[in-house]
């Protein structure tokens, strides 16, 4: 009797979502809004002050709120999106921004404006990691998920320096409460374009259970982190508030581990950790977090404060820095599949470091041309192709159900990195300015600001010399992902 050979039969290729271009131009949206709300706040600052009657240290935190909420929550955040379906989370994470936008705009107490902007951080908090896993979950690993990726790269950079661009006419012509209002109708499209453009997902669990414990400790460690970094430039390193919020996020930390090692269904499975790349790459992000935002922040005082520019001023000048920065977005993803991910993060890193070695050569006398514009030519360069090269290996060979998580973590790693970096460069600049003008009695203000800004420019240096190291420790080439293709869950009665 003939028998004949079993066939193997080969799982259909699931097709991909044809709207998924136009989905991500409205993750991309969204992004923007986030990180631009990070920056267009400063050029506000003064005209809050007086309107609402800030005191000079009470001030800071209309953008420290923001940022502690924001930083604690997004691994949180992450989580959430994979356990409970990732277009929901994103639209409840709109809902919060959008809403605490408009309270923003009300404000009418220096309390108020507070209060609104730590839930402003919340909905920043869960939007993130979410659009960036529903990008990972929608593209496939490879060509068109880097170039995806890119897309998300340049939008970040663009959105860092356009807050000066939009922020200054806003201030000067209808007021500072529309630096705020302008993300109500954006928040308002996202919501209603989301169940169109966006398919719901979520982790493929056969058993849903939760990390109350978890997602307390873990929270509580980033907010006191990220709060002991906020102060410390103001308290001192070794003030006792200090080194206080540092023990007491170490031992959020310690006790988060513990319950992760013993929880059956964990925030973050530990063994997600034993990814080289993935935790070689969130160290990347981080190191590239301290220059990416510590470098910007010592440039406008020393535009603004020295050179004299007003804030529209130099947001038109910073524009090349945004051009660029999205250029090495889109040079970063094209050749990262070829490359490999150290010598893009490599190169990204060396750019970075370059043009902060060229910052220190500025001069009370300086000007835009002579010593800010091919820094940031260089250094916009290199933003690019170190951010999506990190972001690209802190999701290469992760799963669908972890795309949330993974996103997370990078994005905690880059908030982290940007609280600790703006702390180390003003630290230092106040440090040596203190010096010099202690060692020089009367000397020209202008001159010993210059002096303290030449610091932590160097100080910008020695970071990006770290971030370098770190790069070339990553993998050389992408591994395949142990999940390629979206795990959808269909939402009943909701639109695909």
């Amino acid at each position: 009797m003939e028998t004949s050979a079993p066939v193997a039969r080969l799982a259909p290729t699931p097709t991909l979502d044809p709207r998924r271009w136009w989905a991500l131009t409205l993750l991309c949206g969204a992004f923007l809004m986030v990180v631009l709300d990070g920056t267009i706040v400063i050029v506000a600052l003064p005209s809050v002050e007086v309107d609402l009657g800030f005191s000079a240290q009470g001030l800071q935190w209309v953008i420290s709120a923001y940022a502690v909420t924001f930083a604690g929550l997004l691994l949180l955040g992450g989580r959430a999106a994979d356990l409970l379906g990732r277009r929901r989370v994103l639209m409840v994470g709109v809902v919060f921004f959008t809403v605490a936008s408009l309270l923003c705009g009300l404000a009418w107490s220096p309390a108020a404006l507070i209060a609104a902007r730590a839930v402003q951080g919340v909905g920043a908090a869960i939007m993130t990691p979410t659009a960036l896993s529903i990008i990972s979950t929608t593209f496939p690993e490879g060509f068109e998920r880097n170039k995806a990726l890119g897309i998300w790269g340049g939008m970040g950079g663009i959105g860092a320096t356009a807050g000066w661009l939009i922020g200054g006419p806003l201030v000067d012509g209808p007021g500072w409460e529309w630096i705020f209002f302008i993300n109500i109708p954006l928040g308002l499209t996202a919501l209603a374009l989301s169940p169109v453009l966006l398919g719901e997902s979520r982790a493929a669990l056969t058993r849903r259970s939760y990390d109350p414990a978890g997602a307390l400790t873990i929270t509580g460690a980033l907010v006191l982190l990220v709060y002991a970094l906020v102060e410390a430039p103001n308290t001192g390193w070794g003030d006792a508030q200090t080194i206080l919020l540092v023990a007491g996020s170490t031992a959020f930390l310690a006790a988060f581990v513990l319950i992760e090692s013993r929880h059956r269904a964990p925030l973050v499975p530990l063994g997600i950790l034993r990814s080289r790349t993935l935790v070689g790459a969130n160290l990347v992000m981080l190191t590239f977090g301290t220059v990416a935002f510590g470098l910007p922040f010592i440039l406008t005082l020393y535009a603004q404060q020295v050179l004299g520019y007003s804030a529209l001023e130099f947001g038109l000048g910073t524009a090349v820095l945004a051009v660029m920065a999205a250029c090495g977005s889109i040079v970063g993803q094209a050749i990262v599949l070829r490359a490999g991910f150290r010598p893009v993060a490599a190169a990204g890193m060396t750019l970075i470091g370059g043009g902060s070695l060229l910052l220190t050569q500025v001069s009370v006398g300086g000007s835009y041309v002579g010593d800010i514009f091919l820094p940031l030519l260089v250094t916009g360069l290199g933003i690019g192709m170190a951010f999506v090269s990190a972001t690209v290996a802190a999701l290469a060979g992760v799963g669908g159900h972890e795309s949330g998580l993974a996103s997370g973590l990078s994005n905690t790693a880059l908030q982290i990195g940007a609280a600790l970096g703006v702390a180390i460069v003003t630290t230092v600049a106040v440090f040596r300015s203190e010096d010099y003008l202690a060692a020089n009695e009367g000397a020209n203000p202008l001159v010993v600001l210059t002096e303290g800004f030449q610091s932590a420019f160097l100080a910008c240096v020695a970071l990006a010399g770290l971030g370098l190291a770190l790069a070339l420790l990553l993998p050389g080439r992408p591994r395949k992902a142990a999940h390629q293709l979206p795990e959808p869950v269909p939402a009943t009665g909701a639109a695909d």
